[in-house]
């Protein structure tokens, strides 16, 4: 049997993942939080199979917290959830110790198909996302923006804090830090100074 967990912080996503998983006769769900935290304690208690983990998460990114829960509970299989196609989000899931990568809008097929492959010791990425993986080129090209991260960087670059960012924007604070976060990674550098600057030398805003 399959012990399935599953970290989202929407109800909408944990539901449908659940019920996609109901008559499975190989693979047992057993719970879901929607914060890191919770999800933590909930790890001290019990330890499932496979922990589906959504990358935007409120508190910390679905980045760090794979890395937290690998090194304290190594033998916690980790599939990352999420929207993203961007390559470097990918690589670095899987450099923190995922297994494996899916799309939310996955069908349910592949979810299981996924579980099952991850179950036995193996990896699994979305189709979709390995042609993306295939096609991206490392290192040379400069990462472009989306609509919303160059909002988001352009208030950075004034001086606006995340608080003052959402309240312009009306989004959560902790979405524009997971934007930050996103962007930091997108571009490889390590604080928020050095990407504004690699954003305005490239002229991305």
């Amino acid at each position: 049997m399959i012990t399935v967990f599953i970290i989202d912080d929407h109800e909408m996503i944990i539901e449908g993942i659940n019920s996609l998983l109901l008559n499975e006769p190989d693979i047992e769900w057993i719970g879901s939080a929607k914060r890191p935290d919770d999800l933590m304690n909930v790890l001290k208690l019990r330890q499932p199979d496979i922990l589906l983990m959504d990358i935007n998460l409120p508190q910390k990114s679905g980045l760090d917290l794979c890395l937290e829960v690998k090194e304290k509970y190594p033998a916690i299989q980790i599939i990352g959830l999420s929207t993203s196609f961007q390559p470097s989000v990918i690589r670095k899931m899987q450099e923190n110790g995922a297994s494996g990568y899916l799309l939310k809008d996955v069908s349910k097929k592949e979810i299981v198909a996924a579980l099952r492959e991850v179950s036995r010791g193996g990896e699994y990425v979305s189709w979709s996302i390995s042609e993306v993986l295939k096609q991206s080129v490392p290192a040379e090209g400069i990462p472009l923006l989306t609509k919303r991260e160059k909002e988001i960087l352009e208030l950075i670059a004034e001086g606006m804090t995340n608080q003052e960012i959402a309240d312009k924007l009306f989004l959560t604070c902790s979405t524009v830090d997971t934007h930050r976060k996103h962007m930091l990674t997108k571009f490889g550098v390590k604080n928020t100074a050095a990407l504004v600057k690699l954003a305005v030398s490239n002229h991305l805003i």
